[in-house]
């Protein structure tokens, strides 16, 4: 059940930014025993494969917070986030093997299409509200609203990993900030709908 929440929440985490869980994942298993990987996993925390991951965190971590350029990365990261999510799920389902997870053993492929499902729930919300932000706030809000889901991706994998029992909790606060967003997003497209709509003068 742990290893389910653990994949859950990094798979949310890794809709909001892609590098967060794969390199807290990768550097946790090479340091510490917080994370166990099994060997067909292991490259995750090979020293390449996390210099790259953190290069592209940094780029990613920059690229997000400027307007229109924040947009384009987006659809980018349309095919990036869900694969880090399928990764980082499957690769928590795999080490519940290790611990004799009998169902997760005998359905490897859950991982990765919950993990994908999920990553990509999250990003469509974020890629979808992110227009609107900046529409409202002039660009302003666009470092603003990237560096909150920074800190919330950081914060989700911390939680997913240490607190796994706290995960059902984080998703429900992420549920409701989602549910409010969704609700801003059709707000102002039903009044650009409208201004359209509008007779001139």
């Amino acid at each position: 059940m742990f290893a389910a929440l653990t994949g859950l929440g990094l798979s949310t985490a890794a809709g909001l930014n892609a590098y967060i869980p794969l390199l807290l994942v990768g550097v946790l298993a090479r340091l510490t025993d917080a994370v166990r990987l099994p060997a067909e996993y292991a490259w995750l925390s090979d020293t390449w494969v996390l210099a790259i991951v953190a290069v592209l965190l940094v780029a990613e971590f920059v690229l997000d917070k400027v307007p229109v350029v924040d947009h384009v990365n987006d659809m980018i990261q349309t095919a990036v986030r869900p694969a880090s999510g399928g990764v980082v799920f499957s690769a928590t389902a795999a080490a519940a093997q290790v611990d004799n997870s009998a169902w997760m053993a005998e359905h490897p492929a859950v991982g990765w299409l919950l993990g994908i499902a999920v990553a990509l729930a999250v990003h469509v919300i974020k890629a979808s509200a992110r227009p609107v932000v900046n529409a409202t706030t002039a660009g302003v809000g666009a470092p603003v609203v990237s560096t909150v889901e920074d800190v919330g991706s950081l914060g989700m994998s911390l939680i997913a990993i240490f607190l796994p029992v706290l995960v059902v909790a984080a998703l429900a606060v992420l549920a409701f900030v989602a549910w409010r967003l969704i609700r801003r997003v059709r707000r102002y497209r039903a009044a650009r709908r409208a201004r359209a709509a509008a007779p001139p003068g």
